[in-house]
């Protein structure tokens, strides 16, 4: 199994940074059920003072193969490219054998 996980930062210029969070966290969850090879999917919103981000996915996949597909499905593309990149100004990544 893999594990990838992201920590996003937001815009600064967002109105509602917390109705955005909520938005993403909803449509990210959701695919759970919906891609193959996605077993899990925990976005966190609510990070102490002393994170550096302001979003954090905990994902779980089948493997790596199936990470690498979901990147490249149009649900989570829709959801990445649609409804997160627009709302985050940077993006950090780590992936790991489980």
């Amino acid at each position: 199994m893999v594990k990838h996980m992201i920590i996003w930062k937001m815009k600064d210029e967002l109105a509602d940074k917390a109705a955005k969070a909520a938005q993403i966290k909803a449509a990210l969850e959701g695919l759970v059920g919906k891609i193959e090879g996605l077993l899990e999917m925990r976005i966190l919103t609510e990070g102490l003072p002393s994170s550096a981000g302001d979003l954090m996915m905990d994902s779980l996949f089948e493997s790596q193969a199936a990470l690498d597909a979901y990147q490249e499905n149009p649900l989570h593309k829709e959801v990445a490219v649609g409804l997160v990149r627009p709302a985050v100004s940077a993006r950090l990544s780590f992936d790991y054998t489980v």
